[in-house]
């Protein structure tokens, strides 16, 4: 079992979860590795240009079970979820910046900025730390992200 923190996790999963996607003709948008309440997860959120569906999801999960056994980078017992990372998908890793550039998204700020906590607006550029935002009112907001509570695709009006 490879020992360490959920980072360790991640990063072994990924490595074993992306080619499996690829091979499925899937993307691999996510992995996360958290405590909630007693229970631990792995989530695997997994993505396609139409969309994931449940098939898609079971397909990949049955794909990478042995794989995980085998690798066995998990000390506790946990369960393993495979998900779409859905519409309002959390924008975390620097190639969802890059992908989304040009999309609206919804910013919240983990203290507010002249009493407003939360933006909508068009993503402009992002180099890795920061993004620009272009507001409704045409001007640009450049964010920090550590600043930031969550960044979301925004696709509801």
């Amino acid at each position: 079992m490879a020992k360490g923190k959920g980072g360790n996790v991640v990063a072994a999963v990924t490595e074993l979860a992306k080619p499996i996607a690829e091979e499925l003709g899937l993307e691999l948008w996510d992995v996360r590795f958290l405590k909630e309440g007693t229970d631990w997860f792995l989530r695997i959120f997994i993505d396609k240009a139409e969309g994931v569906n449940i098939t898609d999801c079971e397909a990949f999960s049955r794909a990478i079970n042995d794989p995980l056994d085998e690798l066995d980078p998990i000390e506790q017992s946990y369960c393993l979820e495979v998900c779409s990372p859905g519409l309002e998908r959390d924008l975390v890793r620097p190639e969802h910046f890059i992908r989304c550039t040009g999309e609206k998204i919804k910013v919240k700020f983990i203290r507010p900025i002249n009493n407003v906590r939360e933006f909508s607006g068009v993503l402009e550029s992002s180099d890795g730390n920061r993004i620009v935002l272009r507001l409704e009112d045409g001007s640009a907001m450049e964010i920090d992200k550590k600043e930031t509570s969550y960044i979301k695709l925004d696709d509801f009006e």
